[in-house]
This record gives C-alpha cells, structure tokens and sequence, in this order.
C-alpha cells in the first residue's frame, strides 16, 4: 500500500457524506417506526434498535473518514469501528461481570471500559503512520463510536422487552437519549486517550512511552464513572440543596418536588463533565499542535543553508 503523506487526504474521501447519511438514516428510521406501529409488525423492532444504536456512532465514523490524513484507510475505520465495538462490549462485560454493585461501581466501570478500549485503540493503531495526536483523536473516537453503537443496541433491547411484550415507548426514548449523548460519551473519552497516546510518538511510526499516558487514562475514566453516575449524583445533590431528609425516598422513589430539581442537576452535570472533556481534548490538540511546530521550525532553523538552496558553485 502506497503511503499518503501526512496532510494528504484520501483521494476518495469526500466531505458532507457524515450529515447526508445522519438525515437519510434518520428518516429511514422515522419512516420504519411508522410503518411499525401502522402494522404492529414486531419484526421491524430490531430494524429499529439497528438503526437507532448505529445511525448517530456510524456518522461520527464518516466524519472521521472525511478528515483523517496520513496511512489510515477507511478499512481501518471501519474495522477499528465494529471489531473494536464489538471486542470491546465482550471485553468489558467479562470484566463488569463479578463486579460488586455498591457506591463506587461506575468509578470501576469507567476504569475498566476505558481499559479495555486503549488496548484496542493500540492494536488497531500499531501500523499507523505517522502517529500524531490529532490521528489519535479521531481513531480513539471510532473505537469510541463502535463501543457506544454496540453498547446502545443491547440498551435499546433491554428496554424494549417487558413481561408485558414489546415495550416501543420506552424503547424509542432509550435510543433518542443515547443517540442524543453518543457524539460525547465514548467517543469523547477514547479520544482523549488516543490524542495523548499516538501525540507521545511525536509523529514517529511507534508508539513512545510517556507519563502523560496514564494520567490521560486515569482523567478519561474518571469523567467517564462521573457520567454514569450523574443520576445518583443529581439526585443525591437534590435532596441536599433543597434540605429534603433522605428518609423521603425510603419507598424507592423521588419524591415528586424534587424530580424537576434532579432532572435539572442531571442535564447540568452532563454539560459540565462534557465541557471539561472537551477543554482536555482540545487542549491536548493544541498542546500538541504548538510541539509539532515547534519541531518543524527546529529543523528547517538546524538545516545548513545549502539545504534549501544551492551553495554559490551549483551550477
């Protein structure tokens, strides 16, 4: 395979398949709920999980494929997209599966997921060259993109089935959340892992050990066990701020009162950890951005004059 110089973009990599792609799926999505519920046809639910899990993480992927520059090809994408989805949900549950259900399990959730996805993110980048943090970034965000899709679909499942039958509401409201949520999430964690893992290679073609590594680990799962448990979180907070004695929800419930509060935290608190990843994510970028110049200036600066013109007795 013949190497596409960093900078390059693919030659068939087009712009603004990502959003044509979100608009046809999402009304091939629309269009297959309607016909559903005309013909109370349950086949048509897992057409409906389907598309709703992947329509949102699979645009994230071409939007990807419409940026990413140097060797990595679609087919990497899209392997890195469903084997790594699909490696990573196995590998997490067997993981989660003796894990003990008390204060701290999304803080262990989120250490293991993020885990289990930097291992794939090294094997599916290993031969990408070369290894910036930007390329990290956007491969990280399609193993991110894969592992939410797949994650999504058995969400999506578990909330259609019911004893009482196929439960379409509930369902539908499943996957507007997760679909609304997906761009960040998954995506936004892996990416901030792969930005600081392929950025320590200094754009050399192996992978270079470096402190920031596990620090970039250890940020990322724990904005991701503070995003599964912001519903606890919010309403734990709720009761606080507004002096409700914890005694009120000795029936398992929230009391109504506090509901819009909790509601309230629990929108806030995404917001707020999404904004503090983002900011890392960026500022990693730029960290990088400024090093890679830096270099750059350093070479041409070091190279004698003659290397980039020719000494007085070239003819």
């Amino acid at each position: 395979m013949t190497a596409i110089p960093d900078g390059a973009v693919h030659p068939h990599h087009r712009h603004g398949w990502w959003w044509k792609t979100l608009l046809a799926g999402f009304l091939l999505w629309v269009v297959t709920i309607v016909v559903t519920v005309v013909t109370s046809n349950t086949n048509l639910v897992p057409t409906i999980i389907l598309l709703g899990s992947f329509l949102v993480p699979f645009t994230v992927v071409l939007f990807v494929i419409e940026r990413v520059t140097g060797t990595v090809s679609t087919l990497q994408l899209v392997t890195a997209f469903f084997v790594g989805g699909i490696l990573g949900v196995l590998g997490a549950s067997l993981l989660e599966a003796d894990l003990r259900q008390d204060a701290f399990i999304y803080v262990v959730v989120g250490f293991v997921e993020e885990f289990v996805k930097a291992v794939l993110l090294l094997v599916v980048g290993w031969r990408v060259r070369p290894k910036s943090a930007r390329q990290g970034a956007l491969l990280g965000a399609t193993i991110g993109a894969g592992f939410a899709a797949f994650e999504s679909a058995g969400y999506a499942f578990n909330a259609a089935i019911t004893q009482r039958g196929i439960d379409l509401v509930s369902l539908l409201q499943t996957e507007v959340v997760r679909a609304v949520l997906s761009p960040v999430g998954h995506v936004l964690w892996t990416a901030i892992i792969g930005a600081v893992l392929f950025g320590a290679a200094r754009g050399g073609a192996r992978f270079r050990w470096s402190w920031w590594i596990p620090v970039a680990y250890v940020v990322s799962a724990v904005l991701h066990g503070l995003w599964d448990s912001n519903g606890t979180l919010s309403t734990v907070l709720a009761f606080v701020l507004t002096g409700t004695p914890f005694s009120a929800a000795a029936s398992g419930s929230v009391p109504p009162g506090l509901a819009g509060v909790a509601t309230t935290l629990y929108v806030v608190g995404l917001l707020v950890v999404t904004a503090v990843g983002v900011v890392v994510l960026v500022g990693v970028l730029l960290h990088h951005r400024r090093v890679d110049r830096a270099r750059l200036d350093a070479r041409t600066t070091d190279a004698p004059v003659w290397a980039t013109t020719p000494p007085p007795h070239a003819p």
